[in-house]
C-alpha cells in the first residue's frame, strides 16, 4: 500500500479481490505443526480446529464453524455474545488472532500443500551444493 492515509488504507483492505482475501485468511500454526510442516502459517478453513490467542476469548479453542473472506472473519464454535434481548450471535474473529492446532485435511489438494513443502526440504537437504562431490 502506497498512501498512509487511514481512509485510503481501509479502502484497500475491503475492496481486494477474492484471491488476495483469501491470502490474507492465513493464521499460524501451533509449534507442532509448525515443525511437522515446516510452514508457519496455513489458510484457515472450515472444520479446522483453532485456539484463540487475543481478545475476550483468549485461551479457548474449537472447530471453525464458517470462513468470511469479505468481512475477514472465522466464526468459532460456542464463541457467542449476548445481544440486549437475551439471544445470543456468533461472533466473528479475525484469523491473525487465532492459532491453528489441528487442521482438517480431508481435502487432498491441501493435503499435498503441506507435505510438498516438507518434501522438497528435505531433498534440497540430501542434493550436493554446487562445487561439493
Amino acid at each position: 500500500m502506497k498512501s498512509s492515509k487511514p481512509r485510503k488504507q481501509r479502502k484497500q483492505i475491503y475492496s481486494r479481490n477474492i484471491s488476495v482475501l483469501k491470502r490474507a485468511m492465513h493464521a499460524h500454526l501451533s509449534k507442532a505443526l509448525r515443525e511437522k510442516y515446516q510452514k508457519r502459517s496455513f489458510g484457515v478453513k472450515k472444520d479446522d480446529t483453532v485456539k484463540i490467542v487475543r481478545g475476550k476469548f483468549r485461551g479457548k479453542d474449537g472447530k471453525i464453524e464458517r470462513v468470511n473472506l469479505e468481512k475477514q472473519k472465522v466464526y468459532v464454535e460456542g464463541i457467542q455474545k449476548a445481544k440486549a434481548d437475551g439471544t445470543f450471535s456468533k461472533l466473528g474473529i479475525h484469523p491473525s488472532n487465532v492459532i491453528i492446532i489441528e487442521l482438517d485435511l480431508k481435502d487432498k489438494l491441501r493435503k499435498e500443500m503441506l507435505e510438498g513443502k516438507t518434501k522438497a526440504k528435505e531433498t534440497a537437504k540430501e542434493k550436493p551444493k554446487k562445487g561439493e562431490n
